[in-house]
């Protein structure tokens, strides 16, 4: 019996070795190539059909969306959904996939452009790297993707507030209506201001902008309440007590109270308190009137520190803070902060600043937005996004409806890339759209091309192009043709509205995208295509496909 025990239990052995160790394929030079290209070339094929003002939807079919389905317009969604069954051609799809949620993340927008552009530069690169040297014509390319960012950076101009609306239109796919919304949000808030998007609980669409402070932490105890028909703590002109260290004894902060009571102020302690003290405050605010509210630090860790230094440094209080060895027993009456108004929910707290944000916030403001540009952790730029809005002040919310589930999910893929894009055009500035810009460096471009046998030339040649390619596809998509010779003395930011089908300036015409969208597009494509065009050597397994929607390895 032990004999047979042992003997199944090597068989397991046995079983586990073979599934752990997968069997592989080698691919080299051409072969590699040419599966990965194919790959590409169809996947793009898939995503820029959905580009421009007259570019379809896709629908996909998924298991993760309601009712097993999505309709979309957006380029990272429809790259995420494509599966293929070649296990080389499914690599190239990952690693354009990569190129378009990078460009979202930093951008919001720009996803479908930033496919469109790795494939062209791939596929022209492919068709005439092999005669030249690989590593050179890639360092000639990295450097003149850098001269690009710097021209478009040189075209781009400041939005204004008509401009502003423009680029939610156009973002939004020429939904005035979303863009009215978007556009209405943003100058609400302001340039520093932060605007979500959320699910509505109705089918219509509304927004709300919070003008101050939010914090995600509602009264400590019922007994705050002062206003009952809406269940909050409504205080004007109020003291703030900033601490994240614990508040066990009520003696604790005897001297800062004893003052705040007789100037007849009113206090709002921002700090963990025990239930003692909790219960001492609420029975002087019941039984002598007392204007006090406790409510605990937002967030955690780290995170609850940072955002205690901004709300203390926002009201003009002084931080106690444990992790500096701070003695809440020291605290004064002139470590208190101020605000004009406080409104304590159940859930959040709106603190209202008495003044408009002095210098020192500014600062703080300017330095994470560097922070911003820093991060690749999409978690940890949001959190930053945020913390920037509480300093700022201004914040505000897009609930998102729908008549059915699938319009709602539509909408607010829509509405969530418009208002990324519009705050990347309030930071960066803005260019002529419509593939107006990156064709204006084609066109130069061109002009450099003589004989493409030297390296520079090919990178001319790949340039011009691969740049021209997201204005011809959007041009294809509308069915519609143009003079190009008509073209040849324009301005820069000369151009054709896909929609109308009317020619004339872009900016006037209100066609704009944001600089910080085409930029991040193009340098992220031109990463994919480098990637594509230095490999020579795939390694795979041999396994079964990979779950998840599947696409034929068939032209669409």
């Amino acid at each position: 019996m032990a004999h047979f025990g042992g003997s199944l239990f090597f068989c397991m052995f046995a079983l586990n070795q073979i599934k752990s160790n997968k069997m592989k394929q080698i691919l080299f030079d051409d072969d590699a190539r040419s599966k990965l290209l194919d790959g590409i070339v169809l996947m793009a094929k898939a995503v820029k059909s959905t580009l421009g003002p007259q570019g379809g939807t896709t629908l996909i079919e998924s298991s993760n969306h309601t009712r097993g389905i999505t309709v979309t317009k957006d380029g990272v969604t429809v790259a995420k959904a494509i599966r293929f069954n070649d296990r080389v051609m499914d690599l190239a799809v990952r690693i354009m996939s990569e190129a378009s949620e990078r460009t979202a993340s930093i951008a919001g927008d720009g996803t479908t452009t930033s496919i469109l552009l790795a494939e062209q530069l791939a596929v022209i690169g492919a068709d005439g790297i092999q005669d030249l040297n690989t590593t050179e014509v890639l360092r000639l390319l990295s450097k003149e993707i850098d001269r690009c960012e710097d021209e478009l950076t040189e075209m781009s101009i400041e939005v204004t507030d008509d401009l502003l609306y423009h680029v939610a239109n156009i973002s939004s796919n020429n939904d005035t209506e979303m863009g009215q919304i978007i556009g209405d949000v943003y100058k609400a808030v302001g340039k520093n201001g932060i605007v979500t998007v959320e699910h509505s609980q109705t089918h219509k669409t509304s927004y709300e902008v919070t003008n101050g402070i939010k914090i995600d932490r509602g009264y400590s105890s019922p007994m705050f309440i002062n206003d009952q028909r809406k269940d909050e703590c409504v205080m004007e002109g109020v003291k703030v007590l900033v601490c994240d260290g614990e508040i066990g004894n009520i003696l604790d902060i005897e001297g800062v109270l004893r003052e705040v009571i007789n100037n007849r102020d009113k206090l709002l302690i921002i700090a963990p308190c025990s239930v003692n003290v909790i219960n001492t405050m609420a029975a002087n605010v019941v039984k002598n009137g007392l204007k006090l509210c406790n409510i605990s630090p937002p967030s955690f860790g780290y995170r609850q520190h940072e955002l205690l230094q901004d709300i203390a440094l926002s009201v003009g209080a002084t931080y106690f803070s444990e992790k500096t060895g701070d003695d809440l027993s020291l605290i004064t009456y002139s470590d208190l902060g101020t605000a004009s108004r406080v409104i304590v929910g159940k859930d959040n707290t709106i603190l209202v600043r008495d003044s408009d944000i002095g210098a020192e916030v500014e600062q703080r403001i300017s330095e994470l937005w560097e922070q911003h540009k820093l991060l690749e952790n999409e978690g940890e730029r949001d959190f930053v996004l945020s913390r920037i809005a509480s300093l700022s002040g201004g914040i505000g919310v897009i609930y998102v409806g729908g008549n059915t589930d699938l319009e709602q999910k539509e909408l607010y893929d829509r509405v969530e890339d418009a208002v990324c894009a519009v705050r990347a055009a309030l930071s960066d500035g803005i260019l002529p759209g419509g593939g107006v810009a990156l064709r204006h460096l084609s066109n130069k471009y061109r002009d450099k091309v003589t004989m493409v046998d030297t390296s520079q030339d090919f990178v001319y040649h790949m340039l011009a192009v691969s740049l021209s390619s997201p204005f011809n596809v959007m041009l294809a998509n509308s069915g519609m043709d143009y003079n190009d010779e008509a073209w040849s003395n324009k301005t820069p930011s000369y151009g054709m509205d896909f929609k109308t089908g009317e020619c004339g300036d872009m900016i006037e015409m209100g066609i704009v995208d944001p600089t910080l969208v085409t930029k991040s597009a193009l340098r992220n494509a031109a990463s994919v295509a480098s990637t594509i065009l230095s490999t020579k050597t795939i390694i795979h397994n041999t396994d079964a496909a990979p779950s998840g929607p599947i696409i034929s390895a068939r032209p669409l």
